[in-house]
């Protein structure tokens, strides 16, 4: 829950400091506040970078050339018994959708 409401509130602080820093150097205040808000950005930057680094991310699926190979022949010997083909590939995706637990 944490690292969910600091990525935006650094991805904020981020980009408003940006604006921070070119309207300091428009108004000529390059020695105190430029610093500052450069520091701040920077730290909200690294702060950013390590909070997705290590926040969970859904896992990707495998994808198996042997297995898809497997599957394409079976379709194939399918077809070739008289099954439709599109019958079948949607067999194949409803069956890949219950297993992800997608639908």
């Amino acid at each position: 829950m944490f690292l969910r409401v600091l990525r935006p509130v650094c991805g904020i602080i981020f980009v408003s400091g940006i604006a921070g820093i070119i309207v300091t150097s428009i108004n000529g205040n390059n020695a105190g506040w430029v610093l500052t808000i450069g520091m701040v950005t920077a730290v909200a930057a690294l702060v950013l970078i390590a909070v997705t680094a290590a926040s969970p991310r859904p896992r990707i699926d495998v994808f198996d050339d042997v297995i898809a190979e497997r599957v394409e022949q079976r379709i194939a010997a399918l077809v070739a018994a008289g099954t439709d083909e599109a019958e079948a590939r949607a067999l194949v995706r409803d069956a890949l959708e219950m297993a992800r637990g997608t639908k």
